[in-house]
């Protein structure tokens, strides 16, 4: 699952819409203090809602729930691995308390999507990329990142380049709150200046490698370089 995703869907019957439609009302009745929770239940309804319309809906601070997987993964924060491979040095595996025991690093920025919604001010922390790379010792060569996620199904990638920025994070945390599983915690990425499909829920792995591999939305007609105004025929405002 990915909040970015195009789809063309097939009707569902009544008793599906009204549904949904008293999920979006609880959403608005209840406000923040059950959000958390109406998101999950948002999620889960639109992994089996091939309309969209859960997208359309309240109750997810202003995010829209689409689905390309079968189910929104689960991982505890104990069990949950992230993988650095590929062209290091020193490849290793971090547990969620091995990353929060990083320098962490908060950023508020904007949050687009390239099928034209926006969050504005939205809070990410974590780690930045560029910090586990240092750790691992990237090879001379190495031009690129993969991404891989624990649904089975999500990729993304990403210049070397564009990982060493300052504004990658790898964010176990999201508007100060641990990033929830319907929002692709415990840790997801978060490429802060590029539509929101290149900051792929529920990562797993990250693989330095020779060469841009594109992702999922990517092999299916997104850009590979998905700058915020200046990738897939869009001019929204730049968001970093």
């Amino acid at each position: 699952m990915t909040e970015d995703d195009d789809r063309a869907g097939t009707p569902v019957g009544r008793r599906i819409v009204l549904g949904v439609l008293a999920l979006g009302a609880l959403g608005v009745a209840t406000g923040a203090r059950v959000q958390k929770s109406t998101e999950g239940l948002l999620a889960a309804v639109s992994a089996k809602d091939p309309t969209g319309l859960t997208g359309l809906l309240p109750g997810g601070g202003g995010f829209r729930f689409y689905s390309v997987a079968a189910s929104v993964p689960h991982r505890s924060d104990t069990d949950y691995r992230l993988t650095v491979d590929g062209l290091v040095d020193r490849p290793g595996t971090y547990t969620l308390e091995q990353l929060r025991a990083m320098p962490r690093t908060r950023l508020v920025r904007d949050v687009q999507c390239v099928t034209g919604w926006r969050v504005p001010q939205t809070a990410f922390a974590g780690v930045l990329l560029s910090d586990l790379l240092t750790a691992a010792g990237v090879q001379p060569g190495a031009t690129a990142l993969r991404f891989s996620c624990f649904d089975g199904v999500y990729t993304e990638s990403l210049t070397l380049e564009q990982a060493r920025r300052p504004d990658m994070l790898v964010a176990y945390e999201m508007r100060d709150e641990p990033v929830s599983a319907a929002h692709g915690g415990p840790v997801r990425l978060y490429a802060a200046p590029m539509y929101f499909y290149k900051s792929a829920k529920w990562l797993s792995g990250i693989t330095v490698t020779d060469q841009v591999t594109p992702g999922y939305w990517e092999e299916r007609g997104y850009d590979v370089d998905g700058w915020v105004g200046r990738s897939n025929g869009r001019d929204d405002h730049p968001t970093s």
